[in-house]
């Protein structure tokens, strides 16, 4: 069969790799055209545009790509009809997803969305939508599932694929602490604080030179480390070059699991972190106008994934005018207190129950072939 997949941001690269994984042992003959990045770009399918190029974040940096937005889901559109896929897969990136489901929800072909939009946070009228355009509804956070049934929509939850991912990597995958000392040059006589600065452009500009300010008074004993990118290398350099840090690039679980703490980006990363069981603050900063609209639309308490899971402050979140060096520098130096360190911990492992799953990403292959079969 003929699939076209949709991921527009890094998370949703990561769960549609693993997803393609599952459709390719279930149908040898799958075709597959995707919108993704370089974990999708891996899985021998032939790739449209990397998310790189057409990922913004906040309101007003959408507003002043606008025309660059509306020409991809054009160019979207026709490469779909183009294609005649048997399926359309939908990772997450709702604001563009959401208007490829609106055009072909009448199309012969089922939509199938994978990573549920957030409408328990904002924009709550689009359930209306994904009930109207969505064949299939897939969701990986645990509270998620029962606010949908609140609205008459079935939604598929077996637990988070990124905890089953990682538990595979500590597996399979990781190197030693020796070897990952050794491969990048640390002083393996200090522990390593990782700096996780986002996967967007924006992110990094706005939150990588606070974290780094933030990290001066521990330089002398631990390594600080940026996951960087390498399809952003060069955004990184300025900061390398002034700062005394080091940076890993594409290998951010290596570098988590042999970090001791961590100064993270709101989203997917948060999570991540929490899953290696590493105490962090959480940092969040957008244009001014993005904030201000944003916070008059948000509906939730947290914006990290770990406080809205155990719906309780676990973590120390930093949002816009309170995410600064002095404050970030102060949480950081909590960390080290043994009451909050084991504190924090603690909760981790409630939240590793909370979304364990196993064969998550298989699972939810199957469900879309036989709906697919169905359809």
């Amino acid at each position: 069969m003929k699939y076209y997949i949709i991921a527009g941001e890094a998370s949703g690269d990561l769960y549609g790799a693993n997803l393609i994984r599952e459709i390719k042992k279930l149908d040898s003959n799958a075709e597959i055209r995707a919108w993704g990045g370089d974990l999708i770009s891996k899985e021998e399918v032939t790739i449209v545009k990397h998310y790189k190029n057409h990922n913004y974040m906040g309101f007003l940096e959408v507003l002043l790509n606008l025309n660059t937005i509306l020409g991809n889901i054009k160019f979207c559109k026709n490469d779909i009809e183009k294609f005649k896929p048997d399926a359309l897969i939908l990772i997450d990136f709702p604001g563009f997803n959401m208007r490829i489901a609106k055009h072909f929800h009448k199309s012969k072909f089922p939509i199938l969305y994978y990573i549920a939009p957030q409408a328990w946070a904002w924009k709550e009228k689009r359930v209306v939508d994904i009930k109207k355009y969505v064949t299939a509804l897939y969701c990986i956070l645990p509270f998620e599932k029962d606010f949908f049934a609140k609205h008459r929509i079935i939604a598929e939850y077996n637990g988070h694929p990124l905890l089953e991912h990682i538990n595979n990597f500590k597996k399979t995958t990781k190197i030693s602490k020796k070897e990952f000392f050794n491969k990048y040059r640390l002083n393996n006589k200090n522990p390593i604080i990782s700096l996780i600065p986002g996967s967007r452009k924006q992110e990094i500009i706005k939150k990588l030179p606070i974290m780094i300010e933030a990290c001066s008074n521990f330089l002398s004993n631990y390594n600080i480390v940026i996951a960087g990118m390498n399809s952003l290398n060069t955004l990184y350099q300025p900061y390398l070059q002034r700062s005394g840090v080091s940076i890993v690039y594409d290998d951010t679980y290596n570098l988590l699991n042999h970090s001791t703490y961590a100064l993270v980006t709101s989203g997917t990363a948060t999570l991540e972190t929490a899953f290696f069981n590493i105490p962090q603050v959480v940092a969040y900063k957008t244009s001014w106008i993005s904030y201000k609209i944003a916070k008059s639309f948000i509906k939730v308490k947290y914006i990290s994934l770990v406080n809205l899971i155990l719906n309780k402050p676990i973590v120390k979140e930093l949002i816009q005018s309170d995410l600064n060096k002095k404050n970030l520098t102060k949480e950081l130096s909590n960390l080290k207190n043994e009451k909050i360190h084991d504190k924090i911990k603690l909760e981790y492992s409630n939240l590793h129950s909370i979304c364990s799953g196993k064969d998550v990403s298989k699972k939810i292959a199957i469900h879309m072939l036989k709906t697919i079969n169905n359809n």
